[in-house]
């Protein structure tokens, strides 16, 4: 698989104020829009990423919020992985992290 380009908004090298955030080049004479040689890519159906890897975190593991001790035992070691919830209190957290290393659930954060 090859990789995907990092698409980049049209002329964000020229103006600070743009930013690198994708936007769709709307212009009526751009060279962009119109796919002409030389030019970077834009963002179409065809760069989508494959089906199964799909809302994967990059390690591989379904990224699931949890907020209680409860939720990380209901995960499956093999497939999920824990993201601790901003709102989560320092107690709370290391009961989360004991327990998740115990059923050994790999946390993320």
């Amino acid at each position: 698989m090859t990789k995907k380009p990092s698409f980049k908004r049209q002329e964000h090298w020229r103006y600070k104020k743009l930013g690198d955030s994708y936007r769709r080049p709307r212009g009526k004479l751009s060279k962009r829009r119109r796919y002409q040689a030389r030019k970077p890519a834009m963002a179409r159906v065809g760069y989508r990423n494959p089906k199964a890897t799909r809302g994967l975190h990059p390690s591989g593991y379904q990224d699931i919020i949890v907020e209680n001790v409860e939720e990380i035992k209901a995960l499956n070691p093999e497939t999920d992985a824990a993201r601790i919830g901003a709102t989560v209190g320092k107690r709370k957290r290391q009961l989360i992290e004991a327990e998740a290393q115990k059923i050994g659930v790999k946390v993320l954060n």
